[in-house]
């Protein structure tokens, strides 16, 4: 398995901490609003790198934290009235939920930052005890970013990290100690805020010390390193993985992480989403559009180190992509699945095992379905045939999360309850009259649904339908 490291900022063997089995942590949303693209393309992201290292025989575990308090929950909590739990914990299913319409599979771990509040405690007085963090007239603890050596190896966001670390070292700002000190507990500001009573006094943790903590309260690394893979979007390199990397290493005096990946920007029509640019597309809006499993094939066709661009051209050429695989499968309905062919199987794995090429893996699926139809065409009755194909879609879906809905329900997208009721009912009537040996009637029926956009199929298990 290669993957591209983002501090040595090129592709690299995958040697996981321990031999055969792989560690992850991906920073999860800070629950106080709707999913957006970009927590669908981040979390798509990282679905697939586990399902890519499972199906390389590696035993995966993957956590994905949830921030539960944060100023914008806070503020969250000032504008609704609602309690901190009733907000996070809509959110968490609300997310959790969107999620699983993409078939993005649940986090092996899944901690949440009130819950670990015994860990980040723990971590605080760590780094206050071995002179690394201060505490300032207000209250709040700061992390003291010169007393880290190694501060902006991970991003490289300083330039020349030894004189730009010098530089800011000798500034003073406020009640900071240096401009790029950061807030590792902040204390109770008033009645409005959010507090929680320990022995750091009470208060609430900043930000960046919340992963630190979970991470090492999770997982127990060699010595040299926590876990294998932290991951996250390119948005979180500096500072929140740069401030994480840092308290880390001077609260356990070695590396979170041994590998660092994360995945670009999302852009709607070219520009990036952001909520300042009042463009932030939620991702409840397009799922109210489109099926999940589309907006997933559609996501994961671009690279995931590369930004996207989003935009309703590409979705609807993306679906006719898809629709073909679907056609594929309607083709061997009814059929059970088979082992799936040997040469298929390894060229999508090392096409994933390339860093996640999805470009390569998908092209590689759409040579499947042509040359599987071609065959069909040749040997429509090979059951052996039949058997094959359908464990090559099995496996894409196992590897790459599509091709697992009914092969005629995917043509039936986008039919409201009250269009469906009435189609059913029309074939209902000319299963009846064809019965009666009305075929006058019949055929006026398979017009009607004809003007209506719907195509049937009389098949042995009975009348399918689609809609054109």
């Amino acid at each position: 398995m290669q993957i591209f490291d983002s501090v040595q900022k090129k592709k690299v063997p995958f040697e996981p901490i321990r031999p055969g089995q792989a560690t992850i942590y991906v920073c999860g949303p800070t629950v106080y609003d709707d999913a957006h693209l970009g927590h669908a393309r981040s979390a798509l992201s990282f679905d697939l790198l586990s399902r890519t290292l499972q199906a390389l025989g590696y035993e995966v575990t993957l956590a994905k934290n949830f921030t539960d308090i944060d100023d914008k929950i806070i503020k969250k909590i000032r504008e609704t009235g609602k309690s901190l739990k009733e907000i996070t914990d809509y959110y968490i299913a609300r997310y959790l939920e969107e999620m699983g319409a993409l078939g993005v599979r649940r986090a092996d771990i899944e901690p949440k930052a009130t819950e670990s509040l015994d860990a980040i405690q723990a971590m605080v007085e760590r780094l206050l005890e071995r002179g690394c963090a201060y505490r300032v007239d207000s209250g709040d603890i700061y992390f003291d970013t010169c007393k880290d050596t190694h501060y902006g190896e991970i991003s490289h966001m300083l330039g020349d990290e030894e004189e730009a670390r010098s530089r800011l070292c000798e500034l003073k700002t406020g009640e900071k100690k240096h401009p790029r000190d950061f807030a590792l507990w902040k204390a109770c500001a008033g009645e409005e805020d959010v507090c929680f009573d320990t022995e750091l006094g009470s208060g609430r943790p900043g930000w960046h010390i919340e992963c630190s903590a979970m991470i090492e309260k999770h997982f127990r690394g060699n010595g040299e390193y926590t876990i294998d893979i932290h991951g996250g979007g390119a948005d979180l390199l500096f500072p929140h993985h740069e401030n994480e990397a840092a308290q880390t290493r001077c609260a356990t005096g070695h590396e979170i992480a041994k590998y660092w990946m994360h995945n670009g920007f999302v852009q709607i029509d070219g520009e990036k989403m952001s909520k300042s640019l009042g463009n932030s597309f939620f991702l409840k809006d397009a799922l109210a559009i489109y099926p999940g499993e589309l907006l997933r094939y559609y996501l994961i066709g671009v690279h995931y180190r590369n930004d996207f661009n989003f935009n309703e051209v590409d979705l609807k050429a993306a679906k006719k992509r898809l629709d073909k695989l679907y056609r594929l499968k309607k083709r061997l309905t009814p059929g059970k699945a088979g082992e799936a062919d040997a040469a298929f199987v390894t060229a999508l794995k090392e096409a994933m095992a390339d860093d996640l090429n999805t470009s390569k893996a998908l092209a590689i699926v759409d040579e499947m379905v042509s040359e599987a139809n071609e065959a069909l065409d040749a040997n429509p009755k090979d059951k052996v045939l039949k058997r094959t194909v359908l464990g090559n879609i099995a496996f894409v879906d196992e590897l790459l999360g599509f091709g697992s809905s009914d092969a005629y329900a995917w043509f039936q997208h986008g039919v409201s309850d009250a269009e469906r009721a009435r189609i059913e009912a029309l074939i209902e009537e000319r299963n009846e009259a064809k019965k009666a040996r009305d075929f006058a009637r019949a055929d006026a029926i398979r017009d009607e649904l004809s003007t209506m956009g719907i195509a049937l199929m009389d098949t042995p298990e009975g009348t399918k339908w689609e809609k054109l």
